[in-house]
């Protein structure tokens, strides 16, 4: 019985889902190993939409000035600042959104059909980036923005040497809290985000490549990829606003006891609004479209043939199954 052992411990670690799910702790590992990739190619374009947002003064006439400035002020490498905590939030925070939203999903299935409503897919995307969020998303991109909002090529004149002592200059002077400023739209911006996000993907697999969850095929890395990209392109549109104030309040600190010019987020809003106008909410946007449909489309090219490979694997266990039970 050449199939009994892999089979008998993909049925044991799946005894609890119907047989058209994938088991949250595959969808954590391929979502992880996406998020790897994605950090390796797409931190650039992530510094140069922080600097956009940040950028109060006009110092920056656009994206491809922005990206030259930092390359010729600060060296190439300055493009990849912040990479360390940006690769190891996006595998944390792929995982646990992978993993959490296949966990909803499961609750959130009918128990006699099986099956998943759209409403259901919709709250469960929306569960999974409010967990991110919290969880992983606010503390990470305090330290990786505050490293990100630093000019100069010296080393020994920049506040903060690395995200290590970043965060624990932070911690120091702010307090534990300090590394979750911005979480009131941080989890406005991953819930509506996920939830987009998840659903569209599903609708955009189904729409073009007739492909649904558990029937044993393997999209072609290409075929994930465009699903993937064209899922990312609404979330940016719709959480600009939410993305710009987050970016805003991470960004500030109390250095010298100063008073911080944003109190919360309605108060940002409302600032940014009055002070800059109304097309601020939405700086950066270009950028974002530029990195989260790309990020998205090489996370999916990842996670889908990783979950592919093993749903592919299990079906053919069971039709084994199958047909063993059927010989006389």
């Amino acid at each position: 019985m050449p199939f009994t052992t892999y089979c008998d411990v993909a049925q044991d670690n799946t005894n609890s889902y119907s047989k058209n799910s994938i088991p949250p702790y595959m969808k954590a590992i391929s979502g992880s190993l996406g998020g790897i990739m994605e950090a390796s190619c797409l931190q650039p374009i992530d510094v140069i939409k922080t600097r956009l947002q940040l950028d109060r003064s006009g110092n920056y006439k656009g994206i491809l000035h922005c990206g030259a400035t930092i390359s010729r002020t600060e060296g190439v490498r300055a493009l990849w600042k912040g990479l360390t905590p940006f690769a190891t939030h996006l595998t944390l925070k792929y995982a646990l959104r992978m993993g959490s939203n296949a966990v909803l999903q499961s609750a959130f299935k009918d128990p006699e059909t099986g099956k998943l409503s759209g409403y259901g897919r919709i709250l469960s995307g929306f569960g999974a980036g409010v967990l991110e969020a919290i969880i992983i998303v606010t503390p990470f991109e305090v330290v990786k923005i505050r490293l990100q909002q630093q000019r100069g090529l010296s080393p020994e004149l920049l506040k903060y040497k690395g995200p290590v002592h970043c965060a624990r200059m932070i911690i120091r002077e702010e307090g534990f809290r300090g590394l979750w400023a911005g979480v009131a739209p941080t989890v406005m911006r991953n819930g509506t985000n996920q939830s987009a996000m998840f659903t569209a993907k599903n609708a955009f697999d189904v729409l073009l490549w007739k492909k649904h969850e558990g029937d044993g095929r393997v999209l072609l890395p290409w075929q994930s990829m465009i699903s993937g990209f064209l899922a990312g392109t609404a979330g940016p549109i719709c959480t600009g606003p939410f993305d710009v104030v987050k970016t805003r309040l991470m960004a500030q600190t109390r250095e010298g006891g100063g008073v911080l010019k944003y109190k919360g987020m309605i108060h940002a809003i409302r600032t940014i609004y009055v002070e800059e106008g109304l097309l601020a909410l939405w700086k950066g946007l270009l950028p974002r479209l530029m990195r989260i449909p790309p990020g998205q489309a090489i996370m999916w090219g990842v996670a889908d043939q990783i979950i592919g490979l093993y749903e592919r694997r299990l079906h053919a266990c069971w039709v084994v199954d199958s047909s063993t039970n059927h010989i006389p």
